[in-house]
């Protein structure tokens, strides 16, 4: 049984997905078609074209940006 908690911006998803009707998965998509590149253009960009909340917008770009990281 493994009861650990979800952590970091990963722990937004569920209301993320719930809130705003699309997957993670398509947020990131929407993300990398936008053709910006900085952190806080991206936070922008949720909250203006799809009214995002700010520690939404900023879990789906860390984890984006993490994701570009390690690649």
């Amino acid at each position: 049984m493994n009861d650990r908690k979800t952590k970091g911006p990963a722990s937004y998803f569920p209301s993320i997905e719930a809130r705003y009707g699309r997957s993670i998965a398509e947020w990131q998509g929407l993300l990398r078609a936008t053709g910006l590149t900085k952190h806080m253009e991206l936070v922008a960009w949720l909250k203006q074209e799809h009214g995002m909340g700010h520690g939404h917008a900023n879990a789906l770009v860390a984890d984006l940006r993490a994701q570009q990281a390690a690649a």
